[in-house]
């Protein structure tokens, strides 16, 4: 199995503010659902809860909460970020981390891979925040600058990072 995390941050690691995105970018949507259509996702609670429609279609949802009553159509729940990893152990495919911070937090040991949308943006009021990708563990291996348009009102660029061994 190949753990992903994928995610879009601002300038300061800006992920969200109150449970919600912090910009509206629809390229970056657009690439988040090719990216991760067909593959397992893995999320918290409070992230599955802000999705509009309920469970990300074309993708098996797994579900993290502490909450061991929590019930919900559509998903698997597990009760920590190593359960959740434990149900892919023996898969080859690729499975993605979509949030939230905290998760993110968690799976930066984990990972294996960065999809990481950078907004050449900021955000004072951002309330949560993407860990550090420090240089000596992350190898930068793609990377497509995007300039901003009349749908996405800030330059981004798309890079993937691999973990150094």
């Amino acid at each position: 199995m190949i753990l992903s995390i994928i995610a879009a941050i601002g300038k300061n690691n800006e992920l969200g503010k109150g449970n919600d995105l912090l910009w509206h970018m629809p390229e970056d949507m657009k690439y988040f659902r090719e990216t991760t259509r067909g593959h397992s996702v893995i999320m918290g609670r409070k992230t599955f809860e802000s999705l509009p429609n309920g469970p990300l279609p074309n993708r098996r949802n797994v579900i993290v909460t502490r909450d061991t009553s929590y019930e919900k159509q559509g998903i698997e729940i597990v009760n920590s970020l190593e359960d959740a990893i434990s149900l892919f152990k023996k898969e080859d495919a690729e499975v993605f981390v979509i949030g939230g911070g905290e998760i993110y937090k968690q799976a930066m040991d984990y990972a294996d891979k960065l999809y990481i949308t950078h907004i050449d943006a900021s955000d004072k009021e951002a309330t949560t925040f993407f860990p550090e990708i420090i240089p000596i563990a992350w190898n930068e291996i793609s990377l497509q600058e995007h300039k901003m348009d009349e749908k996405n009102p800030h330059n981004y660029t798309f890079s993937v990072y691999e973990k150094f061994i």
